[in-house]
């Protein structure tokens, strides 16, 4: 039997307008560094590489030749961090750095923010909980409340939702998707 191919997304890029604003914000918002930045000698594009873990060369690539009006094809770029702490600290960075229209919500498997950068892509910083719902699934959560009450709140939300199971009993139930031939 073949072992199956785990794809795994490594890192995205997207065309901006402005390539030094981006770089200004995804660097002080959100605190990735940049790993490279260059003109392409192919194409001429300026291209900004970033990331946020060593591991990785880059995560997002910031690549200039955006229409001037043209619309995002950009749904939301999202970033994982490790624990409630982490994502209450960078909703902090976040409302600190002016950054307003944020939306703040426990999918059940995640706890999340979402918010857009200076060119209107959606980004996403979410953690992952030890949970399952059914997706699409979204209810508020307040992340300036003490970490203990909201893990109880978006427990109690989740142990109510129909369909809900432990987060490895739904990771098994994936697994035997993946054992099965295509």
């Amino acid at each position: 039997m073949t072992t199956p191919i785990q794809l795994r997304l490594a890192h995205c890029g997207i065309y901006v307008n402005d390539v030094g604003r981006q770089v200004d914000f995804y660097t002080r918002v959100l605190g990735l560094v940049v790993s490279d930045r260059g003109v392409s000698s192919r194409s001429g594009t300026e291209l900004a590489f970033l990331t946020a873990a060593t591991d990785h060369h880059h995560q997002i690539v910031l690549i200039s030749g955006r229409a001037p009006q043209g619309a995002t094809t950009v749904n939301q770029l999202s970033f994982r961090v490790q624990n409630l702490d982490e994502l209450k600290a960078m909703y902090s960075r976040a409302t600190d750095a002016g950054v307003g229209a944020i939306r703040q919500v426990n999918h059940g498997n995640a706890l999340s923010f979402y918010f857009e950068d200076p060119e209107g892509n959606g980004l996403e910083v979410y953690m992952d909980t030890p949970w399952y719902v059914p997706q699409p699934h979204g209810a508020p959560i307040d992340l300036s409340l003490p970490t203990a009450q909201i893990m109880a709140e978006a427990e109690r939300h989740c142990r109510e939702t129909p369909g809900f199971m432990p987060h490895d009993d739904w990771k098994a139930s994936v697994e035997a998707k993946l054992q099965q031939p295509h």
